[in-house]
């Protein structure tokens, strides 16, 4: 059965009394060469631990079962279950987990379900996941980057636009330097709507995310970094100076916040747009010198 053909995904559909649900958003990929992209993005081998997300009635499952050494899938939607199970029926290397990934505790569900031992675990990810729930999946993941050697996931064109964004650009927000802090993001290619049932109103992308060993720019504190920055962006038409020492999030006057922008040569009537991670890292050095040495 191969269900990116839809003459063989609707009978499947409707055998298992499927009807899409908007709540868990649901688009079948009915193209193949596009599905094939992001396996062959995520370079999936025989060794490989997989971790999909939201497999629906698992069109991706089983292209991952038949090349890694185990895919560990996790679903919400009970409905799909029976489908999905059929569908993965043939793969003993798969294992189907009803439950909401965003409630998991990684460090451990992972370990245990992989069946290695938590310093050994270490895998892929590569999923079609729900867009209503991109953005926190994405945080998921990387904060729990070190499990991963890279996440592939198939995502809305205007949030890959984003995870790559520049400074400067209409794009480029706190996701942008979260993402960019913690992984090397690229895109592998666009998937257009029309190679979805039912089409979405949006186009999709291939995104794929290497971890950092070590993040691409110095800072003693990362959480106080990726603070700094969802404050500059939490107001994004004040300048950043405004923005930061009225964010109410940081530990730190207004005198002393003046004082790290002049320290770190980083103009306080830019906007927080316009900054690189290199700059958000400088005035990050600052403040954590500032904050260590009241302490």
């Amino acid at each position: 059965m191969d269900l990116t053909r839809p003459s063989e995904l609707k009978p499947f559909l409707a055998a298992h009394g499927l009807h899409l649900s908007k709540r868990f958003g649901q688009n079948f990929l009915i193209d193949r060469n596009h599905l094939m992209r992001v396996v062959e993005t995520a370079d999936v081998r025989p060794d490989d631990l997989l971790f999909e997300i939201g497999p629906g009635v698992g069109t991706l499952t089983v292209e991952l079962a038949q090349r890694a050494a185990k895919v560990l899938s996790v679903e919400l939607d009970r409905g799909v279950l029976p489908a999905l199970r059929e569908t993965t029926a043939p793969y003993s290397n798969v294992e189907i987990v009803e439950g909401d990934a965003l409630r998991l505790d990684l460090p451990t569900f992972l370990p245990e379900r992989w069946g290695v031992p938590s310093e050994n675990a270490l895998g892929k990810v590569a999923a079609n996941i729900p867009y209503n729930i991109t953005s926190p999946i994405l945080v998921l993941l990387l904060e729990n980057r070190r499990f991963f050697r890279s996440v592939t996931l198939m995502v809305q064109r205007e949030v890959a636009d984003r995870l790559r964004a520049k400074p400067g650009s209409d794009d480029y927000g706190a996701l942008s330097v979260f993402v960019q802090f913690h992984a090397a993001v690229s895109v592998a290619g666009i998937v257009p709507r029309r190679a979805f049932f039912p089409p979405p109103k949006v186009d999709s992308a291939v995104i794929h995310l290497v971890p950092y060993a070590t993040p691409p720019v110095e800072t003693p504190d990362p959480d106080l970094f990726l603070l700094i920055s969802r404050a500059a962006f939490g107001q994004r038409r004040k300048t950043l100076q405004n923005a930061l020492t009225n964010a109410g999030t940081l530990p730190f006057d207004r005198e002393r916040i003046l004082a790290a922008l002049a320290a770190s040569g980083v103009d306080g009537q830019r906007r927080g747009e316009t900054l690189s991670l290199e700059e958000f890292a400088a005035i990050s050095r600052v403040l954590y010198a500032l904050k260590t040495a009241v302490h």
